[in-house]
């Protein structure tokens, strides 16, 4: 509820808990959902998930060139990881954090890597870009977690609040000359989402710096301001301050 309050400060606490209560309606499928995906067919994934528009990346994937897939935690992103590599050309690489818990770390990979897509930790990112830089994959990037004090970071306006979003799109974008695509998940019914491409940066090096960073926070926050309920606002976005020297 601090999170809805900062965000919307000129809503009333009625229009915020009205928020806070589809949004936890949501969070109960989002639940069911994910657990679901651990038994789900291939047949009744592409029913639950479809990519409205692959044709989008097909252009780069003839080319034989990679990209960078941009998102957030949206609507259901784990049906996402479980449905995108069956209905696109490029190999789709999932970035995650290992968890502490062996069990559910364990859990969590089987679940989102059962119909092809190619998990790697964080840690592993940048020797796997060095390695695979010329196969055609799709790297997703949730760019809207709360980076940790040791990252470098770009500092912009997010919802309503002082925000660090974390360099790896934009980096690694510039880096290998990878074009960045966003990926917009959309509830079509309970169970049922679409998950739409549109290109955002097709020459990352001819951007400025932090151009890549706001764009990719920019169209995340129209998102959210049309349908609040669908983001994870339990999430500790804003625990990372700006220091004085940032």
């Amino acid at each position: 509820m601090q999170n809805l309050k900062n965000s919307f400060p000129n809503k009333s606490k009625k229009e915020l808990n009205k928020i806070g209560f589809k949004f936890y309606k949501h969070l109960c499928d989002l639940i069911v959902e994910s657990i679901k995906l651990f038994s789900i067919s291939q047949k009744e994934i592409l029913k639950r998930l479809v990519v409205t528009n692959p044709e989008v990346m097909d252009h780069y994937y003839n080319q034989g060139k990679p990209v960078l897939l941009v998102g957030g935690h949206y609507n259901n992103w784990e049906m996402l990881a479980a449905g995108i590599d069956l209905q696109v050309k490029h190999k789709t690489v999932g970035i995650y954090t290992k968890l502490s818990n062996p069990f559910f770390n364990k859990k969590i990979l089987k679940s989102r890597s059962r119909f092809g897509l190619k998990m790697i930790t964080t840690r592993e990112v940048t020797a796997y870009f060095e390695k695979n830089k010329d196969e055609p994959a799709a790297t997703i990037f949730g760019a809207d977690q709360s980076p940790t004090y040791n990252k470098k970071v770009y500092w912009t306006n997010f919802l309503n609040q002082d925000t660090a979003v974390a360099l790896g799109t934009e980096k690694f974008s510039k880096k290998y000359d990878y074009p960045v695509i966003y990926g917009a998940i959309n509830k079509v019914k309970r169970g049922h989402y679409t998950f739409t491409l549109s290109v955002l940066f097709d020459s990352p090096n001819d951007t400025k710096e932090g151009e890549i960073s706001d764009g990719h926070t920019k169209i995340l926050e129209q998102q959210i301001l049309k349908q609040p309920e669908y983001w994870l606002w339990t999430h500790k976005r804003w625990k990372r301050k700006r220091k004085e020297n940032e």
